[in-house]
């Protein structure tokens, strides 16, 4: 059993889910590692004052994994994908750092890896970057690892994404409008990966299904209505939309056949962390304030 004088390793740190499981597993009393490409970074900085350890080195070189990861006690491991096209990277190029990664962390004897992969995953999905994420989970499967895969729901925060499905008098997204949605604050992601880290008798050879919030597109819309104080309707991506988009029509297909539907166990959930917040909460939180300043853009 680990205590939290021990060092986690954190992938991904300066990035949305890496980010918030640093801080999580700082609040929580664990050493926290960073593998950072520039620690002279805005965002490595805030890491390092918040008393992350910074490490210098990028996913592709696995020198560089193998010196963040010595003598480490766990790893969160996360990589950029193809949709994030900031980062330039290729499906292919994130199975390379997902498996070079867990690779460098069965050579360093880690005794507890956690990935974070995307929630309800199956094999033949068709979409690439679930793909390269179900190529990964396979490789830490059978890498004799102790390892956890944790499936994160849709982001709240994808809410805020410019020329996303928001924009003045109207909302668009994947569901129907009385269809459900799991949902997650990236917040939380990094919460509940802190508990799993704190309980490897319970969580080693599990895969978790992390949601906070499940709503209707309907629901969805209502409560930013009421949040923003701005009339808001709902309806689904139309065909227009879809028929340009094959990425999306991929991913409005799969929902249609089940994918994802309710696949978190969200009142488990809230057992493991009580705090965990609904879709409300996230509103209050900023939530609200951000979209406000995201309609008026």
């Amino acid at each position: 059993m680990a205590t939290k004088s021990e060092t986690v390793v954190v992938l991904g740190a300066t990035g949305q889910q890496g980010g918030a499981t640093a801080r999580a597993l700082v609040k929580d009393g664990w050493r926290v590692r960073a593998l950072v490409r520039d620690p002279s970074s805005a965002k490595a900085r805030e890491l390092e004052a918040a008393g992350v350890e910074l490490v210098r080195g990028d996913m592709g070189d696995r020198a560089s994994l193998d010196r963040a990861v010595a003598g480490a006690y766990g790893v969160f491991s996360i990589q950029p994908s193809s949709p994030q096209q900031h980062y330039g990277v290729t499906d292919d190029d994130e199975v390379r750092f997902g498996t070079s990664i867990a690779d460098a962390a069965k050579a360093a004897g880690v005794e507890h890896f956690v990935y974070t992969s995307v929630l309800g995953l199956r094999a033949g999905t068709g979409v690439g970057h679930f793909e390269s994420k179900w190529r990964i989970e396979e490789h830490v499967r059978t890498s004799g690892l102790r390892a956890t895969i944790v499936r994160p729901g849709t982001f709240m925060e994808l809410l805020l994404e410019p020329h996303f499905g928001l924009r003045p008098g109207g909302l668009q997204f994947f569901v129907h409008p009385d269809q459900s949605m799991q949902f997650i604050a990236g917040e939380d992601i990094g919460v509940l990966a802190a508990r799993v880290f704190a309980d490897p008798r319970t969580h080693v050879g599990t895969t978790l299904e992390l949601a906070g919030d499940s709503l209707t597109g309907n629901a969805l819309a209502e409560k930013i209505s009421r949040a923003t104080g701005t009339s808001i309707t709902y309806s689904r991506f139309p065909p227009e939309v879809l028929e340009a988009n094959p990425l999306l029509r991929k991913l409005v297909k799969m929902i249609d056949d089940g994918w994802a539907a309710e696949s978190a166990d969200i009142p488990a959930l809230r057992r493991l962390a009580p705090g965990l917040l609904t879709f409300d909460s996230w509103l209050e939180r900023g939530g609200a304030a951000a979209l406000r300043e995201r309609l008026a853009a």
